[in-house]
């Protein structure tokens, strides 16, 4: 075990504020596994497999901070739940991975099942900022890439290190991983921004064709 894998492991923290984490990564897990089943994106369904990891880490934790605090049979006892909780959680991810691994090794899906699902009205994306990239250094709230484009930056991989819902003052950098929730086009312009092939953030259009200022 390296000492970067111990450090997370030992990282004091609540049990509340592990159950916490576990929730908002299976939820993200989840959402990025039905989109990388329904867009074939290899991105996505790879991004899956990295939580995977994650939650197993955080499960890790959770036993050992529950081991911490019980002393005697009563505290067993009102840990059994908390225990119980992290074994779902990681029967979850291991499940959402599955689901995931349709598109990493290529099964492929039923066209009548994607049929029904065609009329979504948004997706995922997941890209690395580059270095030419306008939104490097740039901050969200000032970035406004939900009024401008229509797309939610939702996490922030930086490293091995993971940030769900970003605050607003969160400034993106150089190599993060971002994945967020839009349009089609939305999606297709943050691609762009990201890799530094779009140099501007475009403006969104009212009725009359003119630009917002």
């Amino acid at each position: 075990m390296s000492e970067e894998e111990e450090e997370i492991r030992y990282k004091p923290i609540t049990i509340m504020e592990l159950l916490t984490e576990m929730h908002s990564t299976i939820t993200l897990m989840i959402d990025l596994a039905y989109s990388a089943v329904l867009f074939n994106d290899k991105d996505l369904a790879e991004e899956v497999s990295e939580l995977e990891e994650k939650v197993e880490d955080l499960r890790t934790t959770l036993l050992m901070n529950t081991a911490i605090v019980v002393k005697d049979a009563v505290d067993a006892e009102s840990m059994v739940g908390v225990m119980e909780v992290g074994g779902a959680a990681d029967t979850i991810s291991h499940a959402a991975a599955d689901i995931a691994d349709i598109v990493s090794i290529g099964l492929g899906i039923d066209p009548s099942i994607l049929k029904a699902f065609t009329k979504t009205q948004e997706r995922l994306i997941r890209v690395v900022i580059q270095a030419e990239s306008i939104l490097a250094g740039g901050i969200l709230s000032e970035l406004e890439l939900e009024t401008n484009i229509g797309v939610n930056v939702i996490a922030i991989r930086r490293g091995k290190a993971l940030l769900l819902n970003p605050s607003s003052k969160e400034k993106l950098l150089q190599g993060d991983t971002i994945i967020a929730r839009g349009s089609d086009v939305g999606v297709f312009e943050l691609d762009k921004l990201a890799k530094g092939e779009l140099k501007e953030i475009p403006k969104p259009k009212i009725e009359d064709g003119s630009v917002l200022s």
